[in-house]
């Protein structure tokens, strides 16, 4: 099963693009989180929440959407499948929400190490996000969150 999920990823978009849409972007935000190590209840109920948000999910779908997102996560050798279909499916003046979304995750904990900091570097400069653009997504969710 895993095996034919990564083949759709890395295949050209089709019909049914939005679901590998909501994929990709769910393996991104479990392998974020993963990122420094730990993998904590609260950042498991942030992306609850954040896909449940972004795809106006019911709760029940969008904890499942991220299940199946972990499994690929586990399966995945590099972050770039998952970044280049986000990269195909949405325009580049919509890559900055996906920035955001992914700041919220990031940023869950309280605190940003550097893995997931590295980690962001990357997944903005495969997404065709500069630097500064992803330090404002940065700064507008640490706002959100104080607000």
């Amino acid at each position: 099963m895993i095996g034919r999920i990564l083949s759709r990823l890395s295949q050209a978009p089709r019909p049914e693009a939005p679901a590998d849409e909501r994929l990709a972007l769910a393996a991104l935000l479990v392998r974020l989180a993963r990122a420094d190590g730990v993998y904590d209840p609260a950042e498991i109920a942030r992306i609850d929440k954040v896909l449940a948000a972004r795809f106006a999910l019911p709760t029940g779908e969008a904890a499942a959407l991220r299940r199946r997102a972990e499994a690929l996560e586990s399966e995945a050798t590099d972050t770039v499948r998952f970044t280049r279909k986000i990269k195909d499916m949405v325009p580049l003046e919509q890559r900055i929400a996906i920035i955001e979304t992914l700041w919220e995750i990031a940023l869950a904990d309280s605190a940003l190490d550097d893995e997931e900091a590295g980690l962001m570097r990357l997944v903005a400069s495969l997404l065709g996000i500069n630097d500064r653009d992803s330090a404002l997504a940065r700064q507008r969710v640490r706002a959100r969150e104080r607000g």
